[in-house]
């Protein structure tokens, strides 16, 4: 079985309590990711890895400390990813549902067709996207390239290369964490989205990583607009890229049939 991390604040045992419940109806166990409380942080702290230049120059309001500590929470479970050299890992927010067979998910997962870094096993408050590219997997799951990444952290599988790179490309940060993913383009790694999605989100709940909140300073329109055009030039060649490159990989499996609706592996 691969490696489960929870992040997890200290003080929130009994978010820990449903996580471990969860999981344990399905025979599996985890390993907690001590949350950083970005509320504890010093400002020396705080500027090791976040760049308020770097946060005017490419976000629209600045990062609370809760954001700052649930970046910081993500890029703690990457590193442990590398540090211990693992495979991969899936990677839980503390507030997750755990929808459907887990044990499914994670079989596609290790048999899929085609090498990958990051994969969203949930979708920020269960919200859709149009879809660019689908392969077909096992117990009527498929693995999907959406027109643009999915928001929301609260469900990933990360791998060690997708892992390495992601730390190397966030060392400085000025957006939340499940935007900075969806910038592909900077840091090289593409994902996917494993639909359905074996995770959702507990909307009742409030992240406790993310719900130290400050003052949003608005930002100037036309600057918002210029962005949000350019981050979507961007995207669309980089989905395109990577829609490529998996329709390359695919082709140069065996197991693969273009066009075929039956799995790609038995």
């Amino acid at each position: 079985m691969p490696t489960i991390f929870v992040i997890n604040l200290a003080r929130s045992t009994e978010r820990l309590a449903n996580s471990q419940r969860q999981l344990a109806a399905h025979g599996l166990s985890f390993e907690r990711i001590d949350a950083i409380d970005g509320a504890t942080l010093t400002p020396a702290q705080r500027a090791i890895n976040y760049s308020p230049s770097l946060n005017k120059q490419k976000y629209h309001y600045p990062l609370s400390a809760g954001q700052i500590g649930c970046y910081l929470s993500h890029r703690k479970a990457w590193q442990t990813i590398v540090d211990r050299q693992l495979d991969y890992a899936i990677v839980l927010e503390d507030d997750f549902i755990l929808k459907n067979d887990l044990n499914h998910t994670i079989k596609n997962i290790e048999q899929a067709p085609i090498d990958w870094q990051m994969i969203k096993l949930s979708a920020y408050q269960n919200r859709t996207r149009p879809i660019a590219y689908q392969v077909a997997l096992q117990h009527h799951q498929h693995l999907v390239i959406h027109k643009k990444l999915m928001t929301g952290c609260c469900a990933t599988a990360i791998s060690y290369h997708g892992a390495k790179q992601l730390l190397a490309a966030t060392q400085t940060f000025g957006r939340p964490v499940d935007c900075d993913l969806q910038h592909i383009w900077e840091t090289q790694v593409a994902g996917y989205s494993l639909l359905p999605y074996p995770f959702g989100q507990n909307h009742e709940q409030v992240s406790d990583i993310k719900s130290r909140s400050a003052a949003r300073v608005k930002k100037s329109f036309l600057a918002r607009k210029a962005q949000q055009l350019t981050s979507a030039i961007h995207n669309h060649y980089a989905t395109a890229a990577f829609i490529k490159k998996t329709k390359r990989a695919l082709a140069d499996d065996p197991k693969y049939k273009k066009g075929a609706a039956a799995p790609f592996y038995s």
